[in-house]
């Protein structure tokens, strides 16, 4: 099924409402989230802002999903990038579009802004969202990532 999402940037007054929605994303990675920390952060990206943009997608006036995407750089291309940190689509609402429909915004922004391409990464045992994925035009990158945890 096919849904008819409407996607748009998030604006200031709609980060409250995105609040739930952060949460998922973080407890779904294991994290535990903070309201305040939340706006604080993604405050950040309401457009305009030079550090990324922050979509919505809306079904049927309801917020159910969000997609960050920060904006780097790549030095082995020695060109600007999209890091799509954050896509999160709410349970109940998964499997009719909305995360491709996000990914092709934050696509479409990058492209807009003249970035040489948009990578994204998920965790290894996240395969419904593999399955959309591998379904796009996306390539599947052959690096590890690494991380140190500093606090």
């Amino acid at each position: 099924m096919k849904a008819n999402v409407t996607v748009a940037p998030i604006g200031a007054d709609d980060l409250e409402e995105a609040l739930p929605l952060f949460a998922g994303y973080q407890r779904f990675y294991e994290a535990e989230p903070d309201d305040a920390r939340n706006l604080a952060f993604f405050r950040r990206f309401v457009a305009p802002s030079e550090d990324g943009i922050l979509f919505g997608a809306w079904l049927d006036g309801r917020l159910v999903g969000f997609a960050c995407t920060y904006w780097t750089f790549s030095s082995t291309h020695a060109a600007e990038a999209g890091l799509m940190n954050d896509l999160f689509v709410a349970e109940g609402t998964r499997g009719a579009g909305i995360g491709r429909a996000l990914i092709e915004a934050a696509a479409a922004a990058a492209r807009d802004k003249g970035m040489r391409h948009l990578e994204w990464f998920t965790a290894v045992d996240n395969l419904r969202a593999q399955r959309l994925y591998d379904s796009m035009e996306a390539e599947k990158s052959a690096w590890y990532a690494y991380e140190i945890l500093l606090e």
